[in-house]
């Protein structure tokens, strides 16, 4: 039974969701702010095409990091308390990202940094469905990737105009590169995040969860009333075994290593990143200079890319709460296999220039911005937010840190991977070929999610299943039901 209307704070509910996303505005923004800093990279640190990958990638292995240990230590500390940490980690990778002038401290910084956006990736989404009502759930949740986006954009416009202030990334404005520049602003939003969260309460499942009852109490009559507090409270006791506490192990099981409703979410994670998202947001201006284009247009491209991303989440949020997740997943692999191998047949029709890289007539390469459009139309759409929605929504209570701990370092260590292996596939394989491989990625993904995911729409979360406690013996009973 859902609480009416009138008893829900929706002012209260919609702050904290404001305050949680802003986690989203810094995971996309320290996303993107590499995106028009290669050359002023390669130029300072004199790296090959290996190490600027790594470079690159080391902010996605402190992700992975980041995810697995922010879904298990918000089980034992909370997730507010590790949220705070994120936001701080968020501001010390970007000052020192902005002024190091060593090569491996740099990498160690953008590593920090990437802590700070794995554990902000799972950690907003997870903590806005467990504070939202659940018939609006998918909706709050997306602003999540709204959030995302508009960090990535806020990332590509920032670095926009500081290549034009200074002439290009490596030109100087007020003593420092421009791409310098592009690093230090990533503290601004991180500073905002950090005082922020101190307004905000804890999720009132976590509270539940270490036998704080009186605190959730409290915390949920000032989201949803008395009455309605005093049921859920009971509601989510049910779901929490009295001798068993959330660990890491709950989501394992005999034979097949994890549980099947685990599974589901490494499988979701993992080809949200198979279909090659971030070489667009991480590599767009190398990628259209290989393309043939000037850095300044390069950068322009950018920048639509980020608007149309911004409008297509808008429309999945308007949508995802009335035709629900699996119908959005499997629309979003449809329109991202035929937009991909639209832009692998224009790869494959461009000749090479003089310096190696790809030369496209006009009417090629106006068709290439046509389909990376369309395709990251179709992603933002999807598979971006509603990847986050299900991740932070499909798993039971007992087991939902440890199990977005495991998905969320499922979904990094495949972004880091694609994102390490682009420059060396772009170059030595060819944009062609490399893109091929995204297109059997996102055609894949559509008969994985028809036959594996189920769906999540309206449901409370103390009605997902897929666990039951460990019995005195310690063997695994098996789940009543499927999430269906």
């Amino acid at each position: 039974m859902e609480s009416s209307r009138n008893s829900v704070n929706m002012a209260l509910i919609s702050a904290i969701v404001a305050v949680a996303t802003i986690g989203g505005l810094l995971f996309g923004y320290d996303s993107g702010a590499v995106n028009g800093t290669e050359d002023g990279l390669k130029n300072a640190f004199q790296l090959n095409d290996f190490w600027f990958g790594l470079t690159v990638g080391s902010l996605l292995i402190g992700c992975a990091a980041g995810a697995f240990f922010a879904g298990r230590l918000a089980d034992v500390f909370g997730r507010r308390r590790v949220m705070l940490i994120a936001a701080t980690l968020f501001v010390v990778g970007a000052l020192v990202q902005g002024f190091i002038q060593i090569h491996p401290i740099f990498v160690l910084a953008r590593f920090a940094g990437g802590m700070a956006v794995g554990a902000a990736s799972v950690l907003s989404p997870l903590y806005i469905s467990e504070v939202a009502p659940a018939k609006i759930r998918g909706r709050l949740t997306t602003v999540q990737q709204v959030m995302i986006i508009t960090g990535l954009t806020a990332a590509f416009v920032v670095n926009y105009f500081l290549a034009q202030a200074a002439g290009n990334s490596l030109g100087i404005v007020g003593g420092l590169p421009a791409w310098r520049w592009m690093y230090l602003a990533q503290a601004v939003p991180a500073v905002v995040f950090l005082v922020s969260l101190l307004f905000i309460p804890e999720s009132p499942r976590f509270l539940v969860a270490k036998g704080r009852d009186e605190e959730a109490h409290a915390v949920l009559t000032r989201l949803f009333g008395p009455t309605e507090a005093t049921r859920k409270v009971a509601d989510i006791r049910r779901t929490f075994s009295d001798d068993h506490r959330p660990r890491l192990s709950d989501v394992t099981q005999k034979g097949t290593i994890f549980r099947p409703i685990v599974w589901a979410g490494i499988l979701i994670a993992t080809f949200q990143q198979f279909v090659g998202i971030n070489v667009i947001f991480y590599y767009g201006s190398t990628l259209w200079k290989l393309a043939g284009v000037s850095e300044e247009v390069a950068l322009e491209r950018n920048i639509l890319s980020g608007v149309v991303s911004i409008a297509a989440v808008f429309a999945a949020l308007l949508l995802i709460d009335r035709i629900g997740r699996k119908p959005l997943l499997m629309i979003g692999s449809v329109g991202m296999a035929i937009s991909l191998g639209a832009m692998t047949y224009i790869f494959s029709q461009g000749a090479l220039d003089a310096s190696g890289n790809l030369s496209l007539s006009p009417d090629l390469g106006l068709g290439a911005v046509v389909a990376a459009n369309i395709y990251v139309i179709f992603f933002n759409f999807s598979w971006g937010p509603v990847m986050w929605v299900m991740l932070g929504e499909m798993f039971p209570n007992q087991i939902r840190g440890s199990a977005l701990a495991v998905a969320g370092l499922a979904q990094w260590a495949a972004n880091y991977l694609v994102v390490q292996t682009f420059p060396a596939m772009a170059s030595g394989l060819g944009l062609s070929t490399t893109y091929a491989f995204y297109t059997v990625g996102a055609a894949v993904s559509f008969f994985l999610v028809k036959r594996f995911i189920n769906e999540t729409k309206g449901k409370e979360l103390e009605e997902m299943e897929g666990w039951d406690a460990p019995s005195a013996a310690g063997d695994a009973i098996a789940p009543k039901t499927r999430i269906d």
